[in-house]
């Protein structure tokens, strides 16, 4: 397991997709799933960037870890800012226009579609948004 923890800022985006991408590089990861995982990152880690701490900046913390059986990895997203538990929010009706859809939540509807798994947990005072992609 490794772990990065930065100001979640827009800025940041970059490095903690470039610190992932280093651990999924070490696994082989196939570049459909890099690919996607950084989707994920893009929206998860751009989330808390603009949510969590607002108006102030606060830390975020972003863990990979490997799962055997399947092979799998898992990025977990760690903040101190407001509970908010996005896996909560109704799925966009995508079968909508663009006129007619309401604004929001598409970003995470694409994170659960594109991956295994995604959780969210609140737990002493951090809220704990994963994500599991298989690669094996």
């Amino acid at each position: 397991m490794k772990e990065l923890t930065v100001d979640a800022t827009v800025e940041n985006i970059t490095q903690v997709t470039a610190f992932v991408d280093e651990q999924l590089e070490e696994l082989g990861c196939p570049i459909k799933a890099q690919m996607q995982i950084d989707i994920a990152i893009d929206e998860l880690f751009g989330n808390i960037a603009h949510y969590a701490y607002n108006p102030k900046v606060g830390v975020a913390t972003v863990r990979v870890e490997v799962v055997n059986e399947p092979l799998s990895v898992v990025v977990s997203f760690i903040d101190h800012g407001v509970p908010y538990d996005p896996l909560a929010r109704e799925d966009p009706n995508v079968g909508l226009s663009l006129e007619e859809r309401e604004i929001g939540g598409l970003g995470i509807y694409m994170v659960k579609k594109s991956m295994d798994e995604i959780t969210y947990e609140y737990r002493e005072g951090q809220n704990i948004l994963r994500i599991r992609k298989e690669i094996g």
